[in-house]
């Protein structure tokens, strides 16, 4: 049985700043923090969350820890969690250690979803959400680059919902329909703005 669904509230989190990456499949988010990560390679007070997911760990894609659902559920009952939620049927986690950077007044950035922050907010006094998001075209174009779907499929859920946040939140958007250079010079401008907030 999975446990309740309530976030644990991080105590000493008000120093730091979390920021959750968001956005639509194609959006190109895990290649937009893999490029930040490695800018800020080496910075002490920035940290790029590995998250625990039920997924193959060689199904490609993020750099993350591979649990069974068992060992998910155990992981939750055990508090290892700041923050879990579930998608497309699979469970994702925030380890609950990134309360200790974010109390040392640190930068941590997170892949998370736009279904899930309600769960973020609830739990970070300081939360910043960079929205990912292309030109429903060029998105398109990326999905059906995978091959994973028919096009009438893609064009179905690209129809299902709009591309912005929803909710009070602090959000950056950040668009990645032209080159891959232009939009990661933007993420390290806009996690180096939420850096000099901190100090």
């Amino acid at each position: 049985m999975i446990p309740s669904h309530e976030p644990h509230l991080v105590p000493g989190t008000e120093r730091g700043i979390m920021v959750v990456v968001v956005g639509p499949s194609g959006a190109g988010k895990d290649t937009l923090i893999n490029l930040a990560a490695q800018h800020f390679a080496g910075r002490p007070d920035v940290h790029f969350v590995r998250r625990v997911i039920t997924r193959d760990g060689d199904a490609g894609g993020e750099n993350h820890l591979s649990v069974s659902d068992g060992g998910f559920v155990s992981m939750e009952q055990s508090g290892n969690f700041a923050v879990w939620w579930e998608a497309h049927g699979l469970k994702y986690g925030i380890p609950a250690e990134v309360s200790v950077a974010l109390s040392k007044g640190h930068l941590v950035i997170a892949n998370g979803s736009r279904s899930a922050l309600h769960l973020f907010h609830a739990v970070f006094p300081r939360l910043k959400v960079i929205n990912v998001t292309a030109r429903p075209e060029v998105l398109a174009g990326r999905l059906e680059a995978r091959g994973r779907e028919t096009h009438e499929d893609i064009m179905a859920r690209l129809a299902r919902g709009p591309l912005t946040v929803r909710g009070d939140y602090d959000v950056t958007e950040l668009d990645n329909s032209s080159s891959l250079e232009e939009a990661g010079r933007k993420i390290i401008k806009t996690l180096s703005g939420f850096l000099a907030q901190i100090g």
